[in-house]
């Protein structure tokens, strides 16, 4: 029979082996790691299988954090902004950021009206970020003055969208780069033109460097406008071996980065291939929080 002593005495092991057992299994079972996706990475895929499914297949990826890239008529993916997040909130990630683009036309009126009708959408999907992904801003069009126009547009645009707690942002090509006035790429003419409280700046790592110029560089040289990332390389990210990611994201971690996303436009297997193998090559670098 057991006595009360050797009651307590057993309990206690026990008590004490649940707590080592937890502790081993959080340590074997680490927090996922804060990476992102942009959705358009899987563009096609979403096309032939339905948004849905894609959330899906990412989840199971281990991607937490999200960028949309298929924004219209106040809808996402087709679907209301506040399902959308549903559904992506359900799978055990977060939809943060997304990728929308207006250009100015001759009525600024409607253009506003555009951007505020897309604001309140955003702001339903619990959406941080709102991104533009390009601009006209190059060849013919890479003129001083274009770029002042867009200066003021995309200010406008951040004041809109502050009021809203959503932050707006501009995402680089190359062109941005390689297209220069007095001999300063439109991407510095860009910076210099926008409000820093208005309009951040997404910094597409590698097409600033096929653009000819160092990502971290520029992190250096604008800590506070850059703390939203897009991860790319020429395919699966670190597939090229050129696109030097410890110190961007030592760098983009000093200065402060909360988000960032792996973009990947081209491929060497198929889409879901080589957005797997982005996720397991930034899960495995040590670098990477």
């Amino acid at each position: 029979m057991t006595n009360r002593r050797d009651f307590l005495k057993q309990a206690s092991m026990l008590v004490a082996g649940g707590v080592i057992g937890s502790s081993i299994f959080s340590s074997c079972n680490p927090a996922p790691k804060h990476i992102g996706l942009q959705l358009y990475s899987l563009r096609d895929d979403v096309k032939e299988l339905g948004i849905k499914k894609v959330l899906e297949i990412v989840a199971k990826m281990g991607y937490v954090n999200l960028e949309t890239a298929a924004y219209a008529n106040g809808k996402l993916y087709d679907t209301d902004p506040a399902e959308f997040k549903k559904m992506v909130d359900d799978l055990g990630m977060k939809v943060t950021s997304s990728h929308l683009s207006r250009n100015i036309t001759d009525d600024r009126d409607a253009d506003m009206a555009w951007w505020n009708k897309a604001i309140e959408a955003h702001a339903a999907a619990g959406m941080k970020y709102m991104v533009m992904p390009s601009s006209p801003l190059k060849g013919d069009n890479a003129t001083l003055d274009n770029v002042k126009r867009y200066g003021d547009y995309f200010n406008e645009i951040g004041m809109t969208a502050i009021t809203a707690n959503i932050a707006f942002g501009y995402h680089n090509h190359d062109f941005e780069f390689k297209n220069k006035i007095d001999d300063v790429p439109v991407y510095d003419l860009l910076l210099a033109n926008t409000n820093p409280e208005h309009v951040f700046f997404q910094n597409d790592v590698y097409w600033t460097q096929e653009g000819g110029y160092d990502p971290v560089e520029y992190l250096k040289k604008f800590p506070q406008r850059m703390k939203v990332l897009h991860i790319k390389d020429a395919k699966a990210i670190g597939a090229s071996g050129k696109m030097d990611f410890k110190a961007i994201f030592e760098q983009a971690y000093a200065n402060g980065m909360k988000d960032w996303y792996v973009e990947v436009e081209r491929y060497d297997g198929t889409p879901q291939e080589d957005v797997k193998k982005s996720y397991d090559f930034l899960k495995a670098a040590e670098y990477v929080k």
